[in-house]
């Protein structure tokens, strides 16, 4: 009976506000309006339409749509689902068959590093090969790496841009992710490298499979990152980049020179300057950053 009472008092109330209302004179009405009209402009100018648009990504409407396709549809549903699974395999086991496929990748690292003339690179991945398919078990076990000696990869893509070759655009494939075009058709030319011509194309899915899903159980951990970034697609595009220059330059990747230090003041009152606001810089700046945290917190005290 009490709530009931309560509710008729609101019904009252709001009838009476909303006759007040009515009653307002046109100038207030007028006030009124300006008033929402602020409001509205507001509203608009806390959550700007930024540009990430990047001249590295000729496609960008084509390849966001396949990135939707691949966040939101084939991720959730088939490959997280399989990846769990595969989780589940013992990780002695999954780290076997991830060693092996290292192993059967040794041939390729060592024609690339001889093709970009790194003489003791090459002679590493001839010792490797040799030592991990021995005593290794055909490489389930990386004896080589717990010797010391550890791998030196090489694609014939790194290996093109080496000599100069454009990267050309920039490619999200559906289910493989992001790319550029000189990465997969290195990755193209290397399987017709021994010993990729000898165990066929059914095994070479089979190993791409699992090495994938080892890959995307160890992402896992960056997904918090990845979904509080300021645009998802620009974060994984400038994650991208970095892993593909830190690759051709061996872990030397040329930088900006805006890019030296990423907490300098100078660059902060650049941030704050809204006509200087760069959402690519601040895209590469959260991975810069989360990068430097990572390293800290896993440095030993």
């Amino acid at each position: 009976m009490i709530r009931a009472s309560r509710l008729w008092i609101w019904a009252v109330l709001l009838t009476v506000a909303l006759s007040g209302c009515a009653s307002v004179p046109e100038a207030d009405d007028r006030v009124a309006f300006d008033n929402a009209a602020l409001t509205d402009a507001a509203v608009e100018g806390a959550q700007p339409d930024f540009d990430f648009s990047d001249e590295r990504d000729p496609f960008e409407d084509f390849n966001r749509a396949l990135w939707d396709f691949n966040r939101n549809k084939l991720d959730p549903y088939i490959l997280l689902p399989v990846a769990n699974t595969y989780e589940k395999v013992p990780s002695v086991l999954r780290k076997g068959i991830y060693n092996l496929t290292d192993n059967l990748k040794e041939p390729v690292n060592f024609i690339n590093n001889l093709l970009q003339l790194k003489m003791g690179d090459a002679a590493t991945n001839v010792g490797r090969f040799f030592m991990n398919t021995t005593m290794g078990f055909l490489g389930f076990f990386d004896v080589a790496s717990s010797v010391g000696i550890h791998e030196q990869k090489e694609s014939f893509g790194e290996t093109l841009s080496v000599y100069g070759v454009p990267q050309g655009p920039y490619i999200m494939l559906p289910g493989a992710g992001p790319t550029v075009l000189i990465d997969r058709g290195g990755d193209l030319a290397d399987s017709f490298f021994w010993p990729s011509l000898i165990y066929g194309w059914q095994f070479s899915v089979v190993k791409y499979a699992l090495r994938g899903l080892e890959q995307r159980i160890e992402l896992k951990q960056l997904e918090p990152m990845l979904e509080n970034s300021l645009d998802e697609y620009s974060f994984v595009r400038e994650a991208y980049f970095s892993y593909w220059l830190d690759k051709v330059h061996d872990g030397n990747a040329p930088t900006d020179d805006m890019w030296d230090d990423p907490w300098d003041d100078e660059w902060q009152d650049g941030w704050n300057d809204e006509e200087n606001y760069n959402p690519s810089a601040a895209v590469q700046f959260n991975l810069q950053s989360w990068q430097r945290i990572k390293q800290e917190s896993v440095a030993p005290h």
